[in-house]
Formats: C-alpha cells, sequence, structure tokens
C-alpha cells in the first residue's frame, strides 16, 4: 500500500503548477464537493424504493464514465505506469465499486443524516490503517480518538426513531464497511493526483468500478423499467453530479491544498445532509444519533492532534 506524507510534506511536495492556481478556486472546489457529495446522501436514500443497491450503484457509474471519459479524453490519453494502475484498479474496485453498493445498501435501512455520519469516521480508519499496515506511530491521541468515535457509532447504532424502532445493524455495518473502503482509498489516492491529471485519475477508477458492478446490469434493466421518470434523472443526476463533478473537484482540491486544511470541511457535511434531508425528504436522524455523531466527530478531531505522522483525509462520500 503507497503511504500518505503528512500535511507538511505534503505543502512542501504540492505540485508546481499547484501554485499557479487562483487562491480562491481550490475553495470553490471543496464547496461544489461538500454540496454535492451531500445531496448524494439524499439522492440514494430517496431511490431505495426504487433501485437495489447493486443496480444504482451501477447506473450511476455508467452515467459517471461516460461524462467523465468525454472530457478526459479530450485532454489526451492518459499514461499511468504499471504501478500507478495498480493503484488506480484498486482505487476503482473499492471507491467505487465496494463503496457505492455498500453505501446504497446501507441507506435502505438508516436515514441519510445517519449514513453521512458513519461515514465520517473515515479520518480515524485512515490513521489506523496506516499504524496497522504502514509502521506510523500509533498514538495516544489516535488510541483516544478512535474509542471517542465508535463510541458514537454505537450510540448511532442503537438509536431509535419517532417510532421507537431501532437503526438496522446491517445498515450500520454496510456504512461502516463504505467507511473503510473509502480510507483505504484516500491513501493511495493522495500520491496519484500528484503525478497524474485528477480527471484522468477519476475517470479511470469510475470505469473500474463500473465495470466491477456489471454483474447487475440484469437488474439495472429491470430497475429502470419500473422506476418512474423522475427516478430515472435521479440516477443520472447521481451520475453526472456527485460522481463527475463532485469526484473531479476533490481530486484537484486533494492535489492543490493541504491535507490539514482539507480536512476540517469534513465537519461540514454531516449537517448539510442533514437539512437536505429534512428538506427535501422530511426525515432527520433520531435524537440519540446526534449526539453519537457529535461523539464521533470529537473523536476524529482528537485522533488529528499531532504528533502525527499520516495526513487524514476529509470523508465523503458522496
Amino acid at each position: 500500500m503507497t503511504t500518505t506524507s503528512s500535511a507538511e510534506q505534503s505543502d512542501a511536495s504540492a505540485p508546481a503548477g499547484a501554485s499557479t492556481a487562483p487562491s480562491w478556486l481550490p475553495l470553490a472546489a471543496v464547496g461544489v464537493t461538500l454540496l454535492l457529495w451531500a445531496s448524494a446522501f439524499v439522492a440514494i436514500r430517496h431511490l431505495a424504493g426504487s433501485f437495489s443497491a447493486g443496480s444504482l450503484s451501477l447506473g450511476r457509474l455508467l452515467v459517471g464514465s461516460v461524462c467523465l471519459g468525454a472530457v478526459a479524453l479530450s485532454r489526451g490519453l492518459p499514461r499511468p505506469t504499471r504501478g500507478q494502475w495498480v493503484s488506480i484498479v484498486t482505487i476503482g474496485v473499492l471507491w467505487f465499486g465496494i463503496y457505492n453498493v455498500a453505501l446504497n445498501a446501507g441507506e435502505q435501512d438508516v436515514d441519510a443524516g445517519t449514513a453521512v455520519m458513519l461515514i465520517q469516521v473515515s479520518p480515524v480508519l485512515v490513521a489506523l490503517l496506516a499504524a496497522l499496515f504502514l509502521h506510523e506511530r500509533f498514538t495516544a491521541y489516535l488510541a483516544i480518538g478512535l474509542a471517542l468515535a465508535f463510541g458514537g457509532v454505537a450510540l448511532i447504532a442503537t438509536a431509535s426513531g419517532d417510532s421507537g424502532e431501532d437503526r438496522s445493524v446491517l445498515g450500520v455495518v454496510l456504512c461502516l464497511l463504505a467507511a473503510v473502503v473509502y480510507s483505504v482509498s484516500l491513501v493511495l489516492q493522495k500520491p496519484l493526483v500528484a503525478r497524474l491529471p485528477a480527471i484522468h485519475v477519476t475517470w479511470l477508477a469510475c470505469t473500474v468500478g463500473a465495470v466491477v458492478c456489471l454483474p447487475f446490469v440484469g437488474r439495472l434493466v429491470d430497475d429502470t423499467r419500473d422506476a418512474s421518470a423522475s427516478d430515472v434523472w435521479w440516477v443520472v443526476y447521481l451520475g453526472v453530479f456527485p460522481t463527475a463533478i463532485a469526484f473531479t473537484t476533490f481530486a484537484y482540491a486533494l492535489r492543490t491544498m493541504s491535507a490539514s486544511s482539507l480536512g476540517v470541511t469534513t465537519y461540514l457535511v454531516p449537517p448539510i445532509t442533514i437539512v437536505m434531508g429534512w428538506l427535501l425528504l422530511d426525515e432527520t436522524p433520531p435524537r440519540m444519533a446526534y449526539v453519537g455523531g457529535v461523539l464521533a466527530l470529537v473523536g476524529v478531531a482528537v485522533a488529528r492532534r499531532k504528533p502525527r505522522t499520516v495526513a487524514v483525509e476529509p470523508g465523503p462520500p458522496r
């Protein structure tokens, strides 16, 4: 597994072209990413009754791959090295393939706000993976942050809604699986976007993810036939905006901003998603889930305290 650099090293090794970009452009890219990825959680929840997890993943990735390919190929053919191809394929399988299926399946049972709060433990998972597999230092801050974050996850998992129904344990586990594969993908993506155009990395990985989801093509045909025109357009929206546009803006921001600056933005995703879910779906997480979400975010903040030797990247998802 390829290791990421620390926040300080990330700044020092930023691509030369990044310094010539207008100072507001990376911030604008982050803003677009946050809004579109927050909307994705709401759209996925809305489509839970119309599309299965696999068919929704395939439909979204096919649309995203076509849109990304049109732009990427207009800028020339990508020429990754053999090692870079390994990383791209891995990211495609994990982030675009497994992540989408797991998140879509998880949101069959949990609301959008709950799902996004569970995904937010990914920065702690990045640090834990680095400690386990990259021989990074396992600090006291990381241990405390890990305990707080997963204490928050436990509260989210056991929270009850107004009807008294418990959160689906399977739904929570699937969202956590999505967070794990997202975290691994970030470790691999950071060095890639420092050497290859972000649009090419995103397109190739998205295409790999679509290939991984091809076994769901029969279900996609059936679901599309039975779905309303509005729901079909929501699938197209997911492919164009939270996938093609937001993944590209995120990759650009990851290339041009320091890890520490970009990591702060993760705290904005849950409130944006919760407000969107309330406005568009008329649903919000159970009250105790908010307590768990805050506790998880506090754990993330503690885990990111120095001394640290690995950059913790922001969570999603999208």
